[in-house]
């Protein structure tokens, strides 16, 4: 994306995180996940989880976006976004 364009995309960390990172969108966000996750995993409220600072810009550092859900049988988990390539994925999502 040229960095003096309108837009944000929302496929970035820094995107994703100002278009969703605040309690203003958190309904929008949970409505979002919904969609995403399908009848499997209705999220009924979620936590966000600020591990890392954002930068001011796309080009700044990349943050991490931990969001701790509940869903409506009470099970608890973690959504995590990531948007680059992760060698031991698997390993990692198993804890």
């Amino acid at each position: 994306m040229d960095s003096n364009g309108k837009y944000i995309n929302p496929f970035t960390d820094f995107g994703f995180k100002k278009l969703f990172g605040t309690e203003f969108n958190k309904e929008l966000l949970i409505d979002f996940l919904n969609q995403v996750l399908g009848d499997r995993e209705r999220i009924l409220e979620l936590t966000y989880l600020n591990t890392e600072n954002l930068g001011n810009t796309e080009k700044d550092r990349k943050a991490i976006f931990d969001l701790y859900c509940e869903n409506e049988t009470g099970e608890k988990f973690i959504i995590e976004l990531q948007n680059a390539e992760q060698l031991y994925f698997k390993d990692r999502s198993i804890f």
